[in-house]
């Protein structure tokens, strides 16, 4: 008789590094290839050996473009998987500006800390370099949404809409018999840009692996004050810098900002995009809209035909690192939207350096802040923060704006499962700090009645 296991390699008692492997008695099939992120004792894990030879894995499946879901492909790459990498059309075009801007980044910061000496490696070295990332970029296969594609003999995926960034998707696998459902990030229905979540499967399903990010809390309206930090920060004479994802919430903050203006909440101030991986993906999301992606809402088809939906009036792109040292200091009240989101790496952990230590100026954290990042470290009143081997007293205003999130809270998330009326064999909670983790199990028993399970880190179960 065939046995099928689940193991969670990642992406457990943490929000990032999801990686799930689904195996037979002769198929292994990675779900999930997410760089670890935040704390040391997790950044750590993507230099230790992967837990089984990448080499015999025989195909990974991706649900959307962001690190923590897809940026250790080049590693598996260069540690020998040879296999095909599944994922829809518009999560292919973004994973591959995302890999070659992770696999840039981390050789830049590799060479500056030598330069600098603040690294104790004599050597200092890049997780993966360009080569890998293109390497990995060669292995893509995209799919449609809706369509069953076959994997293997006995083995198929269907891509269902998520609605969290264009392209994402909840990912139903049929593995020689059993049905496996992976929620990847469960988007929201208030989405400026995107189409809600399909609806969850019907029939009967063997297991669930559903994300908690937002297990422990519900959202609110708060856009109001992100209107409220820009009118302080200008009347001050400082500038706004929003640590920002490259994919999807650099759009959407663009969309928010052109409606304040728009609504004369705000002023039309200068609005800086200074990431080349965000303005790369801004030109992909406009080409969403040009083709007709099934993920974009039908209203906004025509109007990019008439006015760019993401440019607030005054939008300027820093393309050069000429152009980004100049926002480091600026001349007069503007708007700084730079990667990463949790000020982990990129260009806008220089603007954090520069801005921090003055008071006229405000860092607006938008999204979620993981544990061990320097966004949640500001987001939790930090005094001081660690930057470039030297620490930078803050003294700007720091707020964190959470109800901008494009992820389902936890009521979100039992509504999406409650259209069900089958109990899956197992739920497994995933993709979330151990309270949020917690709270969104207990709430799934509560309100579903599912038995839930909050898996381990290298866990294996039968299903």
């Amino acid at each position: 008789m065939t046995t099928h296991t689940i193991t969670f390699l990642g992406g457990v008692e943490s929000v990032t590094g999801s990686r799930f492997l689904l195996e037979t008695d002769n198929y292994k099939l990675l779900v999930e290839a997410g760089m670890f992120q935040g704390l040391k004792e997790l950044r750590l894990k993507n230099w230790e050996p992967f837990p089984i030879d990448p080499s015999t894995i025989n195909a990974i499946l991706i649900t959307h473009a962001h690190l923590d879901h897809s940026g250790y492909l080049p590693r598996l790459v260069r540690d020998g998987f040879t296999g095909s990498i599944y994922l829809t059309h518009d999560t292919g075009k973004l994973v591959e500006i995302v890999l070659r801007d992770s696999a840039r980044i981390q050789m830049e910061d590799a060479k500056y800390a030598e330069k600098k000496g603040y690294s104790k490696h004599e050597k200092p070295e890049a997780l993966y370099d360009l080569q890998d990332a293109a390497k990995a970029i060669s292995k893509l296969k995209t799919v449609d949404f809706h369509k069953e594609v076959e994997i293997a003999p006995n083995i198929s995926a269907i891509f269902h809409r998520s609605g969290h960034i264009l392209g994402s998707s909840i990912v139903e696998v049929n593995l020689d018999g059993k049905r496996v459902v992976f929620s990847g990030d469960l988007g929201r229905s208030q989405h400026p840009l995107l189409n809600p979540p399909d609806q969850f499967m019907s029939g009967a399903i063997d297991a669930v692996v559903m994300e908690s990010t937002y297990g422990d809390r519900t959202h609110e309206d708060t856009t109001h004050l992100l209107a409220e930090v820009i009118n302080r920060c200008v009347q001050r004479n400082g500038s706004i810098l929003i640590p920002a994802f490259a994919v999807d919430r650099t759009e959407v903050i663009l969309m928010m900002l052109k409606k304040l203006v728009n609504e004369k909440q705000i002023p039309n101030l200068p609005v800086f995009v200074d990431s080349p991986m965000a303005l790369a993906s801004l030109n992909v999301y406009k080409m969403a809209m040009d083709t007709g992606s099934l993920d974009i809402k039908q209203e906004l088809f025509d109007s990019i035909k008439f006015d760019d939906p993401f440019n607030p009036g005054n939008l300027q792109g820093a393309e050069t690192v000429e152009q980004s040292k100049a926002l480091n200091n600026p001349s007069k009240s503007c708007i700084i939207i730079s990667a990463s989101g949790m000020g982990t790496g990129g260009r806008v952990v220089h603007h954090l350096e520069n801005m921090l230590p003055h008071s006229e100026h405000a860092v607006v954290l938008i999204g979620y802040q993981a544990e061990g990042t320097r966004g949640r470290s500001l987001a939790d009143g930090a005094k001081s923060v660690k930057m470039h081997g030297r620490q930078v007293s803050v003294f700007a205003e720091v707020i964190q704006i959470q109800g901008l999130s494009v992820h389902a809270d936890a009521d979100e998330v039992c509504a999406w499962l409650g259209t069900t009326k089958n109990l899956p064999g197992h739920t497994f909670i995933v993709h979330g700090e151990p309270s949020s983790s917690a709270a969104m199990a207990e709430k799934i028993n509560q309100r579903l009645g599912w038995n839930t399970v909050v898996p381990r880190l290298n866990q294996k179960f039968y299903i």
